[in-house]
């Protein structure tokens, strides 16, 4: 028997209200979600957009309200304006059988005043994003003793943005007693701590099932003379289908060789090796994060500590001498539940490394067999140029001028900017400095109007990077 919204322990007046909206039956995320929370449990849900957790955590929150009481109770953190305004629309429609509810969206963008006055007057519930929530923390406009539910929309996304210190600071200002909820796409090791730090005994649940037995990443190797590694390493990113890729070379003119012969075709790369100072380092590895350059060309000792979420693709242009290092390397690829990609480069059925790597592992490499078409390298070659989806813009402040994601998100989206929240990517704000991934085509424009504008009422220098 099909599951229905009364069966999951809705009010009646609730359940009327889906009856009405047309939902005629929960979906994945919502049967699994609705109980647990109107029983007052913490809850991570692994949900993609379009599967229904909005009204998944709004149903309950809205049950659970005090509808008597005009303070607020509820508080939904979402990464853009434009998610904060959708979640407080979906929830004031679920919530329309409810009488004098009050739901206040507090983002920035827009003038702070109004959303103080809306607090003043009194409201249930609040959604918004994290800068601003702080931001009226600090002033005192919002106060957060009786809110008993957080919720954290897209969590990945928002540490994407680089929201992490300001959750925290937001979740420092609420009861210790308190229901917390997480959604998020994917569940990297930063969510993970982030549900350990936030939340006790969280229910999980997830509307995506995995074969335990399917491995995470696949490995093979291709056979190439080394007068014929580069058009090999062009086949392979030419036909092994990747939105980024590390490419690992054993020494720095490798690098350094690899890296110019791609940029000068017009492909989407850049290197990381021992040569780099601190700064450019910085630079590349946020422009590899923030999706502004798709193909990073490094050795092993400047590949330290890469840790890129979502990446499809590891390539071994140069196997390593000792296999333990070819397991590094490849781990960067497959992780938090995605599948993973690793093409090893060998000299032939005779490579020792190839046998090392194999011993260690406990597995055999399969062999890959390059396509044989008529393309020539060139053409093969420009198959693979273009610019990268986004480009980065480094602001001459950061944490030290007391610049945060907000307010380049503000400055960029705000009447001011005119950029949407989903035209703006990563944001990394570091001591002095800070990188923001903006729509490659808007990335000239955005820069100009941060360079006309104002970040927190100062000026910033706004310098385009890379091409």
């Amino acid at each position: 028997m099909p599951i229905s919204f009364d069966s999951l322990g809705l009010d009646s007046e609730l359940v009327r209200v889906t009856q009405e909206l047309g939902y005629r039956a929960p979906t994945e995320i919502q049967a699994a979600a609705i109980p647990p929370l109107l029983s007052g449990l913490d809850l991570i849900g692994k949900s993609k957009t379009g599967s229904g957790k909005t009204a998944a955590f709004a149903l309950p929150m809205l049950q659970r309200l005090d509808i008597g009481r005009r303070e607020l109770q509820g508080l939904v953190l979402c990464p853009t304006r434009e998610l904060s305004a959708q979640v407080r629309r979906d929830i004031r429609t679920l919530g329309r059988s409810l009488p004098g509810l009050t739901v206040v969206e507090l983002v920035g963008g827009q003038p702070a005043k109004g959303q103080r006055e809306a607090l003043a007057r009194g409201a249930h519930l609040a959604v918004g994003t994290p800068g601003r929530v702080m931001d009226l923390l600090g002033s005192g406009a919002l106060q957060t003793g009786a809110v008993a539910t957080l919720v954290l929309d897209e969590a990945d996304r928002m540490l994407d943005m680089g929201f992490g210190p300001d959750v925290a600071t937001v979740v420092r200002r609420l009861p210790a007693e308190r229901q917390t909820v997480l959604f998020s796409a994917t569940l990297p090791d930063e969510i993970e701590r982030m549900a350990s730090a936030y939340q006790r005994d969280a229910v999980r649940v997830s509307t995506e099932t995995t074969g335990a037995s399917a491995p995470a990443i696949g490995e093979w190797k291709v056979y190439t003379p080394p007068d014929e590694r580069f058009d090999a390493l062009v086949r392979v990113l030419a036909t092994r289908a990747h939105e980024s890729a590390i490419i690992f070379c054993n020494y720095k003119a490798s690098v350094q060789q690899v890296t110019d012969r791609l940029q000068a075709a017009g492909v989407s790369a850049d290197r990381l090796d021992g040569s780099l100072d601190q700064f450019h380092r910085d630079q590349v590895l946020s422009r590899f994060r923030g999706e502004s350059v798709r193909r990073l060309v490094a050795t092993d000792v400047a590949g330290r500590g890469i840790d890129v979420e979502g990446l499809d693709l590891v390539i071994n242009y140069e196997l390593p001498q000792q296999p333990e290092i070819y397991v590094h390397r490849i781990g960067r690829t497959g992780r938090a539940e995605a599948s993973g990609q690793a093409v090893s480069l060998a000299v032939g059925p005779q490579d020792a490394r190839v046998a090392s790597v194999e011993a260690l592992t406990g597995s055999s490499l399969t062999e890959l067999r390059l396509d044989d078409s008529e393309q020539t390298h060139r053409q093969r070659l420009a198959a693979i140029a273009g610019p990268a989806p986004m480009r980065s813009i480094l602001i001459s402040g950061g944490r030290k001028d007391k610049v945060r994601p907000g307010d380049i998100v503000g400055a960029l989206t705000g009447d001011a900017g005119g950029l949407s929240g989903d035209e703006v990517g990563k944001i990394e704000v570091q001591d002095r400095l800070s990188y923001v991934a903006v729509r490659h085509h808007l990335a000239p424009m955005a820069a100009e109007r941060l360079n006309q504008g104002r970040i927190k009422g100062k000026r910033f220098r706004a310098t385009l990077v890379g091409r």
